[in-house]
């Protein structure tokens, strides 16, 4: 029996979303909460054309959910640290950083393939201005073409031309096994029937078959641990991306469940909150607000607690990915945020401040302290 009361939290609405939502839910609940779900509709999930980097709101996909804490609505609010401004109303706080996933990004492909064996010109899909930096840092040759949508839609997007290019091919042996039935020297193509091979197709693999897609693409880039809490890792290949050359986002993988400062922020600390996450997303976090970049500048910046030190390491990338600015440094934990904004000042003195200018420029000067990556791990 529940002791403690009912926790009204709100989420986005995606099926990614939710999932994430419920993983606090139940963290809440092993420490004899109850918890609603409160379903929210937000600015991003409602302009669905354009890539996040061109929305032109701060926290597309957090404001609204916040807003409904801050009246009063709702007791908190749990997101995908990564898309969250990195200012924040002073009457609002982190109340919580769950024990953080995976932080790094995959490579997707419909065979397998690592980033070294796409073809030459191969085609990757990405909506995010960092990942499609750091593609081209590796393979100037790559063709990146812009891919919005839930995980599951990306992946269908993906899977799509090859499994409808089998399906055509088997509809096309069936008819000539049928045409050629008694000839005993035929020999058909396939051993199987399209209907046999249908059957045996996964859920994501047959809508995949029904999808109209407008880009043919080789392989697709998504957060690891999107693709993990989608429960999707198991019907795709995939290679997991270095985080050395594939810096993450800022607080990719972490979740963050955002409360009014007082007694209910406190006790949502208190019940789920990881210190070690808590403690490398601030490191990370802190640089991302010193920059100053957002999502209009390609920035990676990764965080691991080691000791007495944070070891953190940071790129930014022209939008092409021809130019860079990385380094690592070691951060003392019991000044960890203090560090990180020292750090970040000799970033700037590097060069980094102005591959961060030159990113604002082309994205028409918007400065606002939007999401920390620009394709949003809660959809």
């Amino acid at each position: 029996m529940r002791t403690r009361g009912t926790l009204r939290l709100a989420t986005r609405g995606s099926a990614l979303a939710r999932r994430q939502a419920s993983l606090v839910q139940e963290a809440l609940e092993e420490r004899r909460y109850e918890v609603e779900l409160v379903t929210v509709e937000t600015t991003g999930d409602q302009i669905r054309d354009e890539l996040i980097h061109q929305l032109g709101k701060t926290g597309a996909f957090v404001r609204e959910l916040d807003e409904r804490v801050l009246e009063g609505d709702l007791d908190g609010a749990v997101h995908s640290m990564k898309d969250m401004p990195t200012e924040q109303p002073a009457e609002l706080v982190t109340a919580a950083v769950p024990e953080r996933g995976p932080p790094g990004d995959v490579l997707v492909t419909p065979d397998g393939s690592t980033l070294e064996e796409l073809p030459e010109g191969a085609t990757v899909g990405t909506s995010s201005l960092r990942r499609r930096a750091q593609l081209l840092s590796e393979r100037s040759d790559l063709t990146v073409e812009p891919l919005r949508g839930n995980v599951d839609t990306r992946l269908e997007k993906l899977l799509a031309p090859a499994l409808q290019g089998e399906h055509q091919d088997r509809t096309e042996a069936d008819e000539e096994r049928k045409a050629n039935t008694g000839d005993e020297e035929f020999e058909p193509e396939f051993d199987r029937t399209v209907d046999d091979w249908f059957d045996d197709l996964s859920e994501l693999e047959r809508r995949a078959l029904g999808r109209e897609v407008e880009t043919d693409y080789d392989a697709i880039v998504l957060a690891e641990a999107g693709l993990e809490r989608s429960g999707l890792s198991h019907s795709v290949d995939f290679q997991s991306l270095p985080t050395q050359s594939f810096v993450p986002a800022p607080g990719q993988g972490a979740l963050a469940v955002t409360a009014r400062d007082g007694e209910t922020a406190r006790e949502i600390q208190s019940a789920i909150d990881h210190p070690r996450s808590r403690v490398e997303t601030t490191v990370e976090r802190t640089l991302l607000a010193e920059l100053g970049g957002g999502c209009i500048a390609p920035i990676g910046i990764y965080a691991i607690l080691q000791g007495e030190y944070v070891h953190t390491r940071v790129s930014v990338f022209d939008r092409d990915g021809e130019e860079s600015v990385l380094t690592t440094r070691d951060l003392p934990v019991e000044t960890h945020a203090d560090a990180a904004r020292a750090f970040a000042a000799d970033l700037a003195d590097r060069g980094a401040d102005e591959l961060i200018e030159r990113a604002r420029k082309a994205s028409g000067g918007d400065d606002a302290p939007v999401s920390t990556d620009d394709q949003p791990e809660g959809k």
